[in-house]
């Protein structure tokens, strides 16, 4: 009897582990880390994507400097070239300028976004791009 009920558990055990282990496959396809940084005032830093209920999140590493720049935004090239702008890097707090503010450290991706090849630092006031991070390959959103 005791030795049935342990073949049992470690039967159980056994599947357990097995379910565990595939989650985190699955979950390791849908993440992907870009490279560094490289530009003109953002050298530093990467962006991760995960999907996360169903949603595309863009998240910055904790070693990324925001630029010291008026108007920094999050910018997404496809694999088309098309180039979409999105949120201000800063939320607009009580002081001016990024130094009193908070950063938007992720973006959640629009739904007509259909694929990421470049994330960049975009100076909407400036009109350039500060520095731009790319994958291995182009991230399908859909």
């Amino acid at each position: 009897m005791i030795r049935s009920q342990r073949r049992g558990f470690l039967f159980a055990l056994v599947a357990l582990l097995t379910v565990v282990g595939f989650a985190g496959i699955g979950q390791a396809q849908t993440m992907h880390t870009s490279k560094t940084f490289t530009g003109g005032k953002v050298n530093t830093g990467t962006v991760t994507h995960v999907k996360e209920g169903g949603k595309n999140i863009l998240k910055l590493s904790s070693d990324f400097k925001v630029p010291d720049t008026p108007d920094p935004h999050w910018q997404i090239v496809d694999s088309k070239g098309n180039v979409y702008l999105l949120q201000r890097l800063g939320v607009k707090g009580i002081t001016q300028g990024l130094a009193g503010d908070k950063i938007n450290m992720q973006i959640t991706l629009p739904a007509y976004i259909k694929d990421v090849a470049k994330v960049q630092i975009y100076c909407a006031w400036a009109e350039a791009v500060l520095g731009e991070a790319t994958f291995d390959s182009t991230i399908a959103t859909n």
